[in-house]
Formats: C-alpha cells, sequence, structure tokens
C-alpha cells in the first residue's frame, strides 16, 4: 500500500467513472404513481422543507348555495298551484303596474338632479316615496301579504352602516320600502332595466368584485357617507367576503345595525331562474318573511382592526339565524356556474371555500376559474377526481419520477387520483411561494439565449435532455408547444411566465440547479470531471 502524506491528492486521476445500477424505466402507460418513488416534497428549490406535505383542508358539508326552493311535489302542490293560477295573474298585473309607476315616479325625482355628491333634496325624496309603496305593493303580489318584524332599526346618526344577510331578490326590495338607503352594489347592476334607474336615485355606492382600486373606492365613498347627513348605507354581507374588502362591511369600523332577513319560501341562489321564482311565489297563497333587527354592534376599541369587526358581525348573524360560518365567497359561485357548464355530475363539489383560500394563498377568484378550466381539461371520473395519466397528458409531461413524486404531492389522500380542491391547493402553493418568481427568472435564463431573449425548441430540447435524460424529442416537442401558445416557434420570457402562471407545477421540471436529474440516464455510468 502507498505512503501519502496529507498533502496527497487521494484520487490521482482527473476522470472518474462510476457504475451504477440503473433505475427501471417509468412506464408511460402508468394509471397511478409507483408506490415507493414519490416520497417527499418535489419543491424543495422554492425554499421549503423536504419534508414539507401539502395540507389541503377538509371540505364543508355544508353548502351555503343550495337553492331552498320547494319543488311542486304532491297532490296538495299542484292543487294548490292551480288554484292560484287566477290570482297569479292578478298578481302579474299587480307587478308590471306597480314596476311601471315606480319607474315613472323615480324618472321624476332624477330629472335635472346634477349634485350626486350630496344627499337627493326633500322634495326629491318625497317623490321617491311613490316608488316605495309600490315597492311595498310588489312585495305584496309576491305573496308577502304581511312581514314579521322584530326589534327596530336603530338611528343613523346611532349606527350608519345596515348590515344584512343577502339570499335572494326579496331583501333588497324590502329595505328600499323600509330604509331607503344608500346601497353597496355591483356595477353590473346599473345595466338592468327600470331597476337600475331605481338604483341609481338610493345614491348606489358601485363597486368592481374583481377590481382592487373599485374596492378601495368604495371604503373611501362609505367613510364619505359616514360624515355627512343623509341616507343609511346597507351593506350585504355577501360584499364582506366576495370582495375581500373587510372595511366594506366594517364601515369603515362605524357602529352597525345589524339585520337578519329570512323569506323562507324562496331563495335566488342556486341552478333556479328569476322566472321560475316568480311563478312560485305568485302561485303561493303567502310566502312568509321575517326581518330581525340585532343590536348595533360598534368597535371594541380604537385599535380593533376591520377583519376582527368584521368576523364579530357575521358571527352575531350567524347565530341569530342559527347555522354554521363557511368560508364560502362569489368566487365559488363561479367555480359552481362553471363546472355547471362542463356538465359535471356534482358541480357543488367543486366549490373551495374562496375565502380560507385567499387567507392562505392570496389567490384571486379569476384565478381559480382559470385553474378550474385546467383541470376539466383532464376528464374527471363522475366523483370528481383525475387520473394520474390524464394529469399528465394536459400538463403535456411524461411519467416519469419527478412526475410521480410531483402528482404525489398534490394526492394528499395517496388514492391514486386528485380532486380539483387538492389541484388548486397545490397550483396555489407553488404560485404564490415566495420563490416561486425567482425560480421562474431563473429557469428562463437557464434555457434562453442571453443576446436572443427567447427559447427555440432545440435549447429547450437541450436543456430538459440534460436535466432528464429519459425524455425523448417528441415529448419535449409536446412541452414546447404548450409553452409557445402564438405558435411563432419561440418562447419569450413573457410566453414562459404566463404559461408558467398557468401551470405552476411545471417549475419542478425546470429548475436549473438539475437537482431532479434521474439516476441511469446513461446506461448506467456516471461520469465525474
Amino acid at each position: 500500500m502507498p505512503n501519502h502524506d496529507i498533502t496527497s491528492p487521494l484520487i490521482t486521476s482527473d476522470h472518474l467513472i462510476l457504475t451504477v445500477d440503473p433505475l427501471p424505466a417509468a412506464d408511460t402507460t402508468s394509471a397511478a404513481p409507483l408506490s415507493g418513488t414519490a416520497g417527499g416534497n418535489p419543491f424543495t428549490f422554492l425554499g421549503c422543507d423536504e419534508s414539507e406535505a401539502l395540507t389541503v383542508p377538509v371540505p364543508m358539508t355544508v353548502d351555503p348555495f343550495k337553492n331552498n326552493t320547494p319543488n311542486i311535489e304532491g297532490v296538495y302542490e299542484w292543487l294548490k298551484m292551480l288554484l292560484c293560477l287566477p290570482i297569479a295573474i292578478l298578481r302579474l298585473v299587480l307587478f308590471g303596474l306597480c314596476l311601471a309607476v315606480g319607474y315613472i315616479a323615480t324618472r321624476l325625482a332624477l330629472e335635472g338632479w346634477k349634485d350626486k355628491e350630496n344627499p337627493m333634496p326633500k322634495w326629491r325624496c318625497r317623490l321617491m316615496w311613490v316608488t316605495r309603496i309600490c315597492a311595498r305593493w310588489i312585495l305584496f303580489s309576491f305573496g308577502y301579504q304581511w312581514i314579521k318584524r322584530k326589534g327596530r332599526p336603530a338611528p343613523r346618526e346611532v349606527a350608519p352602516i345596515i348590515v344584512s344577510n343577502h339570499v335572494s331578490y326579496i331583501e333588497p326590495i324590502f329595505y328600499f320600502y323600509e330604509l331607503f338607503p344608500t346601497i353597496v352594489a355591483s356595477e353590473s347592476h346599473d345595466a338592468l332595466p327600470f331597476v337600475g334607474t331605481i338604483i341609481r336615485a338610493m345614491q348606489v355606492i358601485y363597486v368592481d368584485r374583481f377590481s382592487p382600486s373599485s374596492r378601495k373606492h368604495a371604503v373611501k365613498e362609505i367613510k364619505d357617507l359616514n360624515n355627512r347627513e343623509g341616507l343609511p348605507a346597507i351593506d350585504f354581507l355577501e360584499y364582506c367576503y366576495f370582495l375581500r374588502e373587510p372595511q366594506l362591511m366594517a364601515g369603515a369600523l362605524s357602529p352597525s345595525n345589524l339585520v337578519h332577513s329570512s323569506p323562507v319560501t324562496q331563495s335566488s341562489l342556486g341552478n333556479v331562474s328569476l322566472g321560475k321564482l316568480m311563478f312560485r311565489m305568485f302561485t303561493q297563497f303567502h310566502n312568509f318573511f321575517e326581518v330581525e333587527y340585532l343590536p348595533v354592534i360598534s368597535p371594541l376599541h380604537d385599535k380593533e382592526t376591520a377583519v376582527h369587526f368584521r368576523e364579530r358581525a357575521c358571527r352575531a348573524i350567524a347565530s341569530a339565524m342559527n347555522v354554521v360560518q363557511t368560508g364560502h365567497t362569489y368566487g365559488d359561485i363561479m367555480l359552481y356556474m362553471k363546472a355547471q357548464e362542463a356538465k359535471q355530475e356534482n358541480p357543488s363539489s367543486f366549490m373551495v371555500e374562496m375565502a380560507t383560500l385567499e387567507s392562505l394563498f392570496h389567490i384571486r377568484s379569476l384565478e381559480a376559474v382559470e385553474f378550474l378550466d385546467k383541470f376539466l381539461a383532464m376528464n374527471p371520473d363522475p366523483s370528481g377526481r383525475v387520473q394520474y395519466h390524464n394529469f399528465l397528458k394536459v400538463l403535456r409531461l411524461k411519467a416519469c419520477p419527478l412526475s410521480e413524486k410531483m402528482f404525489a404531492f398534490i394526492d394528499v389522500e395517496k388514492c391514486g387520483s386528485i380532486t380539483f380542491r387538492q389541484f388548486l391547493y397545490g397550483s396555489s402553493y407553488v404560485m404564490k411561494h415566495r420563490g416561486f418568481h425567482q425560480a421562474c427568472e431563473e429557469a428562463f435564463a437557464e434555457c434562453s439565449s442571453a443576446v436572443k431573449g427567447y427559447i427555440v425548441e432545440q435549447e429547450l430540447q437541450d436543456f430538459m435532455q440534460h436535466a432528464i435524460p429519459s425524455w425523448n424529442e417528441n415529448e419535449v416537442h409536446e412541452l414546447f408547444m404548450l409553452f409557445d401558445d402564438d405558435n411563432d416557434g419561440r418562447i419569450t420570457k413573457d410566453d414562459f411566465h404566463s404559461c408558467l402562471k398557468k401551470n405552476p407545477l411545471l417549475i419542478a421540471f425546470l429548475t436549473p440547479h438539475l437537482q431532479h436529474k434521474e439516476c441511469g440516464g446513461n446506461n448506467g455510468v456516471l461520469e465525474i470531471v
């Protein structure tokens, strides 16, 4: 054995060849990830821990958007409907007449009024009383001959903001008659025939659900409203959560009069048309409606946040209604409708409680809908689950150890298939991670030429085959076509980032660190130079 001192090199050659046993090639027809090859977190390069597992909350069993309008079932319901048909015709005439008179009165009240920043003059408000009386007769035509009330609304100087739940078309009509408030409403309401004109007379605060600047402007409008005399402002719970702006419901931390309203015989939420609802209301002897004015809720102290104030108000109304609170928002309705359009058997299973998801990852509703489009392209089975091979097909991937590891990371139940909730949480986890943007920048720099500033197919071929040698040219071509959305034969930086934003899981295959390089790619021989 030769003698060596501590300064002698242990390896005398500058070229070492090691022979290793190669891993078996992945079966591209595999229906599910191979057991034992998919453990750990494949996104550790983003800065997360190897043992960190994806957490997906268990879905709520409560569906707050389920329509509660009774179906026409049984002899009694059919007989009652037939008996009420003549009455329904009279009610329809009354409804049309009241709507026409109210519309004319409102147009007269608005004629020549330019100063919309200040409260409506008293003589114009007196004209609006005609419309308010018409609103009460409209409720009468719908079968609400009497409305049960508990408590009384607080004076405006005590509680300038009124907060109510919103489950139907009926509550806004009632509040218009009872309080004639300024309302916070979606901009889309302005375009409604007849109704849009009446809403404008209420000095509505318009807000765009998907515009942060619009939401901030609405908060400012509420603050300004609190500082001047005039109409109280009413804010429905849907805008608190659907707009993700807690100050909207908190009324800029003003004392709020909470109201619990329950039109118990019908609901506008769910898969039901306005025409069907009106017909059912017209053909009922009487519809029940109960309104309860709860105690005024005020900030606990000067340092109470709008979020905490909002949560206290929500709990108070939920307690009065004896219902549980969920994290659903208007975004969940968007997901439900998208799944329904796609003919899914159980559209409600695609709702994910967007308020919870946003609090974790700051994901927007429109982004969630785009991910649902991608998931639906994976051909979910009747139970709403996607199999491994369909997952790979849509993401233009091949079955390999990294693909298996990625799928297993999302498949938190370890059952070989994933739900939309799991796919959305996994994609959001990656896309909103603090290291995602930097990883995208580094991946593009690694793939592209510094001179051209874009990626051609050969460069992606070289990169992928160096990182994962088992990929062939056709498989890399499929991936290239996913990024080259405009089919111009090149992937610009905007193309690259846009594709990864829509398919954030792909970043695992494009990290420049090549920590996922497969063993066995060189026929069991690993060369170290």
